[in-house]
């Protein structure tokens, strides 16, 4: 097809972005709307299965009614008049695949890595909530906008038609294995849970470098998911946090029922994992470590990780008892008097209100005689002595009398404490 000549009498191929084992996709030029748009074409032998063919139009139409920022939007498919070609058009991002990011760069640190995931989770929530299950996450199908970093699924829909099709039904295997899960490779029917899976996949791939499961085939690959674990990431490298490890050993759990609930809850346990938050202990925590004994040596190392890796304050914590936080103290007030301050405490022991209260009876009694005493002394003085000396004994008395009862009571007050 050259140039000049329109594709579907609407779309100008330019140049081609990928190729597939199921199609090829163009950047094209929409003559109609003037925009760029990547346009899908089909293998020809998929055009050739009625099967595919009628499988595939209901679900382009589903994947068409989602439209969501993190998913590629579908805006037209059919089949060109004059090629009998079936094709897709959808939303050009300008951009680059997570394989591409792979190749390049080999792995991603673990920020750069969870804003990719959780960013594919609210993607995948979405379709979820709106009956449509990918059935192909992978690598490939997550593209990364180059302005935004926006990232988006794409090729919704066909993984469906092509899982149910005769053409999958002699042998052949449904996009890469190494993103199958265990349920798919034993033949059972994709579902919310398997998308789970292989988005786990592609998180341990991201931040691992590698896969979980270095398989050949899909014999080999169900194999391996049934007798043997994984390295754990944190052991593959050291800096990816424990938290984040366990994370992903959960999306990788063997059964659907032990993974995560919805893309959301795996969304949010990536965003605090990141923050060093653990997941919950569940059956997946047993997905990555080795032994019953590892297990719980994985699980105490993540509730006591340390906090330097984390980025930002917790967003969300779970509901724990709070501790009462301790108390500042006190300025010193005066003392109350001791009728007062009995009211304030505990009643002590019948042993100690005995004791207690013969040592005030006694220094009761010898506080009345001392003051009696030099009042009395004070009187004397006074009746006896000029009327300028009167005066001058008479302040002094006073004086000493005061000073006498403070002591007394800074006494009491000792004892009594």
């Amino acid at each position: 097809m050259t140039a000049e000549t329109l594709f579907a009498d609407r779309y100008r191929l330019e140049r081609r972005l990928g190729v597939g084992g199921m199609a090829t996709v163009q950047l094209a030029m929409d003559t109609r709307l003037e925009r760029h748009v990547a346009v899908k074409l089909l293998a020809e032998h998929l055009a050739e299965d009625s099967n595919f063919v009628s499988r595939f139009r209901r679900e382009a139409l589903a994947a068409a009614r989602l439209v969501h920022p993190n998913v590629v939007q579908v805006f037209d498919f059919g089949a060109e008049e004059s090629t009998g070609r079936q094709y897709i058009v959808m939303e050009f991002v300008d951009g680059y695949s997570c394989a591409e990011i792979l190749r390049r760069l080999g792995r991603l640190e673990p920020q750069p890595a969870v804003e990719i995931l959780t960013q594919s989770c609210r993607g995948l929530d979405y379709a979820h909530r709106n009956g449509v299950v990918h059935r192909d996450v992978k690598p490939g199908n997550l593209l990364r906008a180059r302005e935004g970093g926006v990232v988006k699924l794409a090729d919704f829909g066909i993984a469906k038609a092509a899982e149910q099709s005769d053409i999958t039904k002699v042998g052949s295997v449904l996009g890469t294995a190494a993103y199958l899960s265990p349920e798919q490779a034993r033949g059972e029917a994709a579902g919310p849970a398997s998308d789970l899976y292989a988005l786990g996949v592609v998180s341990y791939q991201l931040l691992g470098g590698r896969l979980p499961y270095d398989a050949a085939s899909l014999t080999d690959l169900a194999r391996q998911q049934t007798s043997g674990d994984p390295l754990p990431l944190h052991e593959l490298d050291p800096e990816i946090p424990v938290p984040l490890s366990l994370v992903v050993a959960r999306a990788l759990a063997r059964e659907p029922a032990d993974r995560f609930a919805d893309a959301a809850a795996m969304e949010h346990a990536l965003e605090d994992a990141l923050r060093g938050i653990a997941p919950e202990p569940t059956a997946a925590t047993r997905v990555l470590p080795r032994g019953e004994d590892a297990t719980r040596k994985l699980e105490r190392t993540a509730a006591t990780a340390p906090l330097a890796r984390t980025q930002a304050a917790p967003r969300r914590r779970r509901l724990e008892p709070i501790a009462e936080p301790p108390r500042a103290a006190a300025k010193p007030k005066p003392a109350p008097a001791p009728a007062a301050r009995r009211s304030q405490r505990s009643a002590p022991p019948a042993r100690d209100r005995r004791r207690r209260g013969g040592f005030m009876r006694t220094v009761r009694t010898l506080l009345v005689v001392a003051v009696l005493g030099i009042v009395a002394a004070g009187a004397y003085v006074i009746v006896t002595d000029t009327s300028r000396r009167t005066v001058q004994l008479k302040n002094d008395v006073q004086g000493d009398v005061q000073q006498a009862v403070d002591e007394i009571k800074e006494l009491i007050d000792e004892n009594v404490r």
